[in-house]
C-alpha cells in the first residue's frame, strides 16, 4: 500500500495565522497612521525656520524687521508701505504656506520674541496660545494638540 502524503495547512492553522496577523495589525496601525500628522508638524517647523532665517537676512540688510502690515510678503516683494527697507534684496522666492495650506501668521513686534510666526493648523482660532506651530515653542507636538 502506498502512503499518501498530504501537504498544506488545516483550516485551524490558517485561522490562527489570520488572528495573529490581525492582532499585529491592530497594534502597529495606530503608530503608522499617526505619522502623517507628525510629518506635517516637522515640515511646518522647517518652514518656520526658513522664514526666520530670511527675516534674519532682512534685518541684517535693513536694520529693521518687516512690520505686521508688510507681513511676510516683504521677504518676496519690496514693501511699498513704511517703513521702507533701505537695502532690500529678495529673501524668498515665495512665502511658504503652513502644512494645512494656510498662510503663516506674522506679528512684529512679537509677544514671545522679536517677532512671532505661528499657525493654528486646522483650528479656526484667534488665541496665540492655541497655535499648533509657533516660532517660540521649539517642541513638535506629535498629535497637533497642546
Amino acid at each position: 500500500m502506498k502512503k499518501t502524503i498530504q501537504r498544506g495547512f488545516t483550516l485551524i492553522e490558517i485561522m490562527v495565522v489570520v488572528v495573529i496577523l490581525g492582532i499585529l495589525a491592530a497594534m502597529v496601525a495606530p503608530k503608522i497612521l499617526s505619522r502623517p500628522d507628525q510629518a506635517k508638524l516637522v515640515i511646518g517647523r522647517a518652514d518656520i525656520g526658513t522664514i526666520s532665517r530670511a527675516l534674519g537676512l532682512y534685518y541684517m540688510d535693513n536694520g529693521i524687521y518687516p512690520s505686521s502690515d508688510q507681513g511676510l510678503e516683504a521677504l518676496v516683494k519690496k514693501p511699498t508701505v513704511g517703513p521702507e527697507p533701505k537695502n532690500w534684496r529678495g529673501y524668498l522666492d515665495k512665502v511658504p504656506l503652513d502644512p494645512w495650506k494656510n498662510p503663516f501668521i506674522y506679528d512684529y513686534p512679537g509677544e514671545h520674541g522679536k517677532y512671532d510666526i505661528y499657525s493654528y493648523g486646522t483650528k479656526q482660532d484667534t488665541d496665540k496660545n492655541d497655535a499648533v506651530l509657533t516660532s517660540w515653542d521649539k517642541e513638535v507636538i506629535p498629535n497637533g494638540d497642546k
